[in-house]
């Protein structure tokens, strides 16, 4: 193998495909119909122990020696539909060490369709393997805070989840935590450099929503103008992330329990089904047992989805990990907007740590953005909550707080104390608006003001529907 052939539009002459290969630091092993090497680069030289020379001609398992050829060789399992197969591993090289690999293998066909050989990628994965034991920290696990009971469970869960292929299902309230459960599932697992694509089942009419999932063929609907692949296929050899999975309507419900039988997408407008290597992982607030009671859910899917089931316990249940995550939560806006705050008036913290959230984590978050960023002083105060929280004083037994008296902030982000019924989001939606309202509409100049990411303005806005 000498050239690469011309590319229409890119390079008119051949080039010499050797020297681009072997600047890659991957692996890449090309071999034959009969799945002998043809061509080793450098990576997988340097992996194995024998040279290009060595391996050549001679069957790949001689040379990758690895556990996957024997049990179960990806190319034994292509079919003509099938997409590049991706295996978790590991190989003994020259010097008899054990390396965990993943090894990807995709089909090499000739412009007619005809299968001419495979390309082989492997990839090293022991640095990936060291740093998911490093997520595992004194109180938490990945991006996940808390040192409960409740949440050490959890903790120590999730790795050994991980390192299986069973479907997951992660239930919680809303706001504690369910993303960040499913994205630690992924990224402790083999599938790690795979992608990891979310969907929401409830943010999309039925209609959209299947050609989001399972794709479409151009032409099979109006607008169709071209294919759309959908989540499944972008999700090969990764992880989808089907959230809010209790929004699914009954008829999508049936296309994916068909899927998770035979592992098999068929798009919008196409008799073809293409062979999909996907894990998936569904999250729900939602009681699904009770709405396979009432109709709602299929029974059969539960059990497919329910292989195995992580709980995510409420905040209010959580004890010391309020404390633990307002401090987290204080360092990452401190850091953010430039705020030189130390930490929390103890009347603030007794509020806070007895508040009941309904919100869950996401409400505490939200609390702490917002009093970050009216807060002109080294600590936390009550008046700088927002007024919800304030007004209703809530705390353990009856004991009333009473709110502190108002100190100097920023102006134009004055939270009103007249509301004893205002909740977070009427707070935040009046700070938004107040915004723009300062601005004339600029929204940048609003996020900035806030201390938001524009994204962060732009989704709220959408959220609160805001004019």
């Amino acid at each position: 193998m000498s050239s690469l052939h011309e590319i229409p539009g890119l390079l008119d002459k051949p080039v010499a495909l050797e020297k681009i290969l072997d600047e890659i630091p991957s692996g890449i092993v090309i071999l034959d119909k009969n799945l002998r090497i043809r061509y080793m680069n450098r990576a997988i030289s340097a992996l194995t122990g024998y040279s290009p020379d060595e391996a050549r001609t001679i069957s790949c398992h001689n040379i990758l020696r690895s556990r996957v050829c024997i049990k179960s060789c990806p190319a034994a399992q292509m079919t003509e539909n099938t997409e590049p197969i991706c295996k978790q591993s590991d190989l003994i090289n020259r010097d008899r060490q054990k390396i965990p690999v993943r090894i990807t293998l995709a089909p090499l066909r000739e412009e007619s369709g005809s299968l001419i050989g495979y390309m082989e990628t492997v990839e090293d994965i022991r640095s990936i393997q060291q740093r998911g034991t490093e997520m595992q920290r004194a109180f938490g696990y990945s991006k996940m805070i808390g040192k409960s009971q409740g949440m050490d469970k959890v903790f120590r869960m999730l790795p050994l989840i991980a390192q299986n292929e069973s479907s997951v299902l992660v239930t919680g309230e809303t706001g504690t935590g369910k993303d960040l459960a499913a994205e630690a599932i992924h990224e402790s697992s083999g599938r790690a450099k795979g992608p990891f694509i979310k969907i929401n089942c409830g943010a999309l009419p039925e209609t959209l929503l299947e050609s989001e999932l399972f794709g479409h063929q151009k032409g099979a609907f109006t607008g169709a103008v071209e294919n759309k692949p959908g989540r499944f296929r972008l999700a090969h050899n990764g992880t989808l992330y089907l959230t809010e999975i209790g929004d699914l309507p009954l008829s999508l419900q049936v296309k994916l329990l068909t899927f998770l039988d035979d592992k098999i997408v068929y798009p919008l407008g196409s008799t073809r089904g293409h062979e999909v290597n996907v894990r998936i992982i569904a999250g729900t607030h939602r009681d699904l047992e009770d709405m396979v009671r009432q109709g709602n859910f299929r029974k059969d899917l539960l059990f497919r989805l329910n292989v195995v089931r992580v709980h995510l316990p409420p905040l209010r249940e959580r004890g010391d990990d309020i404390r633990l995550l307002m401090d987290h939560f204080l360092n990452i806006f401190t850091t953010e907007f430039g705020k030189k705050i130390k930490g929390f008036e103890n009347d603030a913290v007794m509020l806070l740590k007895n508040y009941s959230y309904p919100g869950n984590v996401r409400e505490l978050r939200n609390i702490t953005e917002y009093a970050v960023n009216v807060c002109q002083a080294e600590l936390i105060g009550l008046s700088d909550l927002p007024a919800y929280l304030v007004e209703t004083g809530e705390q353990a037994g009856s004991q009333t707080l009473e709110p502190a008296p108002a100190r100097s902030r920023a102006p134009g982000l004055q939270h009103s104390s007249s509301s004893i019924s205002e909740t977070w989001p009427e707070t935040e939606k009046k700070m938004i608006i107040d915004a723009l309202v300062r601005t004339g509409g600029r929204r940048s100049k609003a996020a900035a003001i806030l201390g938001w990411a524009r994204s962060t303005l732009w989704r709220k806005i959408k959220q609160y529907n805001i004019e």
